[in-house]
């Protein structure tokens, strides 16, 4: 299971644990222990995330861990981090590494191995015997491999070969400081909840980068300079869409003689007399080509606005990672950590604005290239799917980005390619908001005044790569079908696939693909009856939010989209849907007990009575759904669910002022306010039920 590269990610959030991020090599380790016969003693065996076989090249490891393993009962399989120590024990940077990674010979290895010594450090148990723990939350993995490292291990000061990671809930600051003194790599924020997912690069575990450092293929090399032996630089790229090899600079820094020496042995057997990669560059010296096949590890200050990097220095190959997963790592989906996102949409997105802009006033179908290299087919962009009789509200204090159409006004009617650039420009913000959740879709394949019909699945489509599907479990699936897949949000390519297959709405669940059954958020859905104001409307929303401030709850309001309000409250780790659908019950029936004339909880419409809100707190079901905040909906007046401040609630808004060609600005003014429903402490729903007892 590897980690996410993200912008930025809550220092502070009650549904997170962190950990340091150790620049070393990513390796699993087996401990076989000891038995009868011919296995006298533990066997260890280390592989890293490639599968290569790694045990002889770290011996001090190696006899470590078997020393372990002869207290075992059953094997082990760890995940965890090999790491260089500095003279004072601490992990240092890969770059000490290198010199031993492409040891062969006994002698050399324990050679180095005195001279530099390493460390493992774990982080995640797999298996225990037999049972199989990556179904497991990764709290109750932690747990279990704290327990094990108790028993088996017995940690001592100057015992420094094995290690257990460091770790701390909820609140990282003290953390990022020490990463920030130290000049570590970064950090890990992992979801508690998570399940361990092998081989998969998982948005449940996200990298925050202090130091920009990544791997790069080696293209070719430069002729040296004046005194310089073998060569002047490597010419490094990175894989992007169709296996396009890019250039991404070149680097003339962070060799030694000796490395200088073995890198020209291994970049002279391979060379080649084309270029391989897809553009032709331009060096200051005669250039030489090679073979794709070598990747070394890179540590640079930034990208610049081509595309290149700025100060790369050399730290070493690495023989864990093929050559062809080798790709830019970016995070242009991830919202800032606190509320302030100074735009909707950055550079990286103009391209693909670009694209959707030009197809659609040629009127053509194509391909879209996506930020992550990621392609998609568009077709119809210029279906109108909201029609030019709503023009006028439309219209009201629209951006100047709204592109005025042949034959209508600035507003005009709103078209398909409209409503994939709004989820372009909002991405940053919605995708946090569905990231790894299974999604409903209703489909508009005629635009909103046509028939409409809702699908739970992926069926015949056959969605392109990038778009996440997941079957999950059975007896969790409320379709209870065999093989029951399902769409999984998070990323651009998805939601611009299910936009493009006409899903106006994102409909997630309020659980993750890794813990279905298990609700991250509650919400009480308030649904004005014909008769009933918007106004009336808020005066229910405020009288909810004074019930959930007696109980020391938090609530986040946003609107539907359409003429209602919804209001999310964070709950605690592993609550089921049932306890979360409790609590609201008891909040709505205070609510409508104490204001009958205005709310109500009557399920039957035709028994509420007259300019009524119905404050509906059924929609706490597994595989029960409402717009996400930062959605577009298939309202007349094309609405987006915007998250709003309890401040604004207590004054004058209309719903229909936030509409996909209206939000967008509002949202780079104020940011990301739903990213305190993620982040915040959750609602102590023990002491709410100790109460109402």
């Amino acid at each position: 299971m590897l980690a996410t590269l993200v912008a930025d990610a809550p220092l502070s959030s009650g549904s997170l644990l962190y950990e340091p991020k150790y620049d070393g090599i990513r390796a699993l380790v087996e401990i076989v222990p000891s038995g009868k016969g011919t296995q006298a003693r533990a066997r260890a065996r280390i592989w890293s995330r490639n599968g290569n076989e790694k045990t002889t090249q770290f011996p001090a490891i190696v006899r470590a861990l078997e020393s372990a393993g002869s207290r075992l009962k059953a094997p082990l399989i760890l995940d965890g981090e090999i790491v260089a120590l500095d003279a004072q024990g601490r992990p240092a940077g890969f770059q000490r590494l290198q010199g031993r990674i492409h040891l062969i010979g006994a002698k050399d290895v324990e050679r180095v191995d005195r001279t530099q010594p390493v460390a493992f450090i774990a982080f995640d148990i797999l298996r225990d015997g037999k049972e199989n723990l990556t179904r497991l939350p990764l709290t109750e993995r932690r747990k279990r491999l704290e327990a094990l490292f108790d028993r088996i291990f017995r940690l001592k000061a100057q015992d420094q070969t094995i290690r257990l990671s460091e770790q701390v809930a909820r609140d990282a600051k003290a953390l990022y400081a020490r990463a920030q003194k130290e000049q570590w790599e970064g950090l890990i924020a992992k979801e508690a909840a998570s399940i361990y997912e092998p081989g998969r690069r998982s948005p449940a575990w996200k990298k925050i980068k202090l130091v920009k450092e990544q791997e790069f293929v080696i293209g070719g090399w430069t002729e040296p300079r004046q005194t310089r032996q073998y060569f002047g630089a490597l010419l490094l790229g990175v894989y992007a869409a169709r296996g396009r090899l890019r250039y991404a600079g070149h680097t003339g820094t962070g060799f030694d003689q000796k490395e200088l020496a073995r890198l020209w042995k291994l970049l002279e057997s391979r060379e080649i007399p084309a270029s391989p990669f897809s553009e032709r560059i331009k060096t200051n010296e005669p250039a030489h080509w090679v073979k794709p096949e070598l990747v070394a590890q890179i540590k640079f200050t930034e990208w610049t606005a081509d595309n290149k990097l700025r100060h790369p220095v050399y730290l070493g190959l690495r023989d864990d990672k093929p050559a062809s997963l080798v790709v830019r790592e970016q995070a242009p989906e991830a919202p800032p950590a606190s509320n302030r996102a100074p735009r909707t949409a950055d550079a990286s997105f103009a391209p693909l604005l670009e694209q959707l802009r030009a197809l659609e006033d040629a009127r053509r179908d194509g391909e879209i290239g996506l930020p992550n290299g990621d392609r998609l087919t568009v077709t119809n962009l210029a279906k109108v799917f909201w029609p030019a009789s709503a023009d006028e509200r439309l219209g009201r204090g629209g951006p100047a980005s709204a592109k005025p159409r042949s034959g209508g006004g600035a507003a005009g009617p709103i078209t398909k390619g409209d409503l994939l650039r709004y989820y372009v420009e909002v991405s940053p913000f919605i995708l946090p908001a569905v990231a790894d959740r299974p999604l409903v879709m209703k489909r508009f394949p005629n635009g909103v005044g046509a028939k409409a019909f809702y699908q739970q699945r992926s069926r015949e489509e056959k969605p392109p790569a990038g778009v996440r599907i997941e079957t999950l479990g059975d007896g969790v699936d409320p379709i209870s079908e065999p093989d029951s897949k399902r769409l999984i949000g998070g990323s651009l390519t998805t939601l611009l696939y299910m936009t493009q297959i006409a899903a106006i709405s994102q409909d997630p669940w309020f659980s993750r693909v890794q813990s279905p059954l298990d609700a991250d958020h509650a919400a009480i859905d308030l649904d004005p009856t014909d008769e009933a104001t918007f106004g009336r409307v808020l005066d229910v929303a405020r009288w909810v939010r004074d019930e959930l401030a007696s109980l020391n709850v938090p609530g986040f309001p946003k609107t539907s989209g359409s003429s209602g309000l919804h209001i999310y409250v964070p709950l605690p780790l592993h609550t089921s849907y049932e306890s979360g659908m409790l609590f609201c019950q008891i909040v709505a029936t205070v609510v409508a007990s104490r204001h009958p004339k205005v709310a109500t909880v009557e399920r039957m419409v035709a028994r509420r009575p007259r300019g009524t809100v119905y404050v509906d707190f059924l929609q706490n079901i597994l595989g029960k759904t409402l717009a996400t905040a930062y959605s577009a909906r298939a309202s007349e007046f094309a609405g987006v669910s915007t998250p709003l401040t309890w401040k604004e609630v207590d004054g004058k808004i209309d719903p229909r002022d936030f509409t996909i060609r209206t939000a967008p600005a509002r949202f780079r003014t104020v940011g990301d306010l739903w990213d305190g429903l993620r982040t915040g402490a959750p609602a102590d729903l023990e002491a709410v039920f100790e109460k109402y007892r």
